[in-house]
């Protein structure tokens, strides 16, 4: 059983990354498409008890936020796997702004999350780490954690 959290800025890629990585495998929980914690909360732990591979596709952007997921998810005996999205915020705010209007993220709001991001720490409960980047010809890279390195985008 797999618990995977998304950390990283609007816009930054997370969700296309879960369509292309994960979509097949695993439940996807979002506040963007659940809206209320009571929600998120409920569909949580119907995954944890199922013993649902899940991810967690938010942005996470602070260890306490991270440990509403992580805690659980240990207690349930599941493994926790971080994907940092190292993307730069000016990245972020030119592919938020190639949105759709209903889609697009106000610009504060994401330069909002961009001032609370921090960096995760294996500490945290995380049993891997990995940093998401884009690749230019469009698509991700993923590689292996080796600290802070590249640190907040």
């Amino acid at each position: 059983m797999q618990c995977i959290l998304f950390i990283g800025l609007q816009a930054s890629g997370k969700t296309t990354f879960f369509r292309e990585r994960f979509a097949d495998t695993h439940v996807r929980l979002s506040m963007d498409m659940l809206r209320t914690r009571h929600r998120e909360g409920i569909l949580f732990g119907a995954t944890l008890a199922a013993k649902q591979p899940v991810v967690i596709d938010n942005t996470n952007p602070t260890r306490a936020e991270r440990a509403r997921y992580l805690r659980p998810a240990k207690e349930a005996r599941f493994s926790t796997t971080g994907f940092y999205f190292a993307i730069d915020v000016e990245g972020c705010l030119a592919r938020n702004a190639d949105r759709p209007d209903a889609a697009r993220i106000p610009r504060v709001g994401l330069l909002g999350t961009h001032k609370r991001l921090e960096v995760p720490e294996a500490g945290e409960g995380f049993d891997e780490l990995r940093y998401v980047r884009l690749d230019p010809a469009g698509g991700f890279r993923v590689d292996p954690w080796v600290g802070q390195q590249a640190a907040t985008p």
